[in-house]
């Protein structure tokens, strides 16, 4: 392996988080070998973004679960995911009860 080779090459990741109205993409370069919590940190989102809790919030990549401590590949996209408003098993429960249907594909 030649000494360019060795050198850790820069990624490009992104960090996403949306509280109702308000919404936030921002870019983030680093060396390879950076987590899901570098990024995060090193976006500054966490500043403009008090309500966010890295011990409450869940985070994924491109929508799949992930952990904080997982590394990053080039173009990624860091999501921070907010909390569950209403559990869906007891909303479901409750419409159940009262008779209530929800039609495929309705909101």
């Amino acid at each position: 392996m030649s000494e360019q080779e060795r050198e850790l090459q820069v990624i490009r990741v992104e960090v996403a988080y949306s509280r109702g109205a308000e919404q936030a993409l921002l870019s983030v370069d680093a060396l390879e070998g950076l987590t899901v919590r570098d990024a995060i940190e090193r976006s500054g989102i966490l500043g403009r973004f008090p309500d966010i809790d890295l011990a409450v919030n869940k985070v994924g990549v491109f929508g799949k679960l992930t952990k904080l401590d997982n590394t990053l590949a080039d173009g990624d996209r860091v999501e921070i995911y907010r909390p569950l408003i209403a559990d869906p098993k007891e909303a479901r429960k409750k419409r159940a009860a009262e008779g209530k249907t929800m039609r495929k594909g309705a909101r």
